[in-house]
């Protein structure tokens, strides 16, 4: 299966030809949008988008025993912060309505 992406410009311009807005304001508000969820996520908060999904940040555990794949090397990690999201009901349809069986 490809997997197709799309960048933040291309949001920029789906979002231009679907307004009467100009370019440069769409991008300046995609930036604070994306900015503002950064900064929450970053402070610890969540960050809830009704029928997308939501965002959360989650205190992995540290281990004592891990290995480095390439070198084979011990190390201990040390517990760490990481980002969960998990979809809407919304965009779970939605993907689960588009699926191509043949690519």
């Amino acid at each position: 299966m490809s997997e197709k992406k799309i960048t933040k410009a291309d949001i920029v311009d789906r979002v231009y030809s679907k307004s009467d807005v100009n370019r440069k304001d769409i991008h300046i508000i995609v930036d604070l949008v994306l900015e503002e969820i950064k900064d929450s996520l970053a402070s610890c908060c969540g960050v809830e988008l009704r029928g997308f999904g939501s965002f959360s940040h989650k205190v992995r555990k540290g281990r004592a025993k891990a290995r480095n794949p390439k070198t084979g090397e011990s190390l201990s990690v040390a517990p760490h912060g990481v980002i969960v999201f998990k979809p809407g009901k919304d965009l779970k349809k939605a993907v689960w309505d588009n699926v191509d069986i043949d690519s």
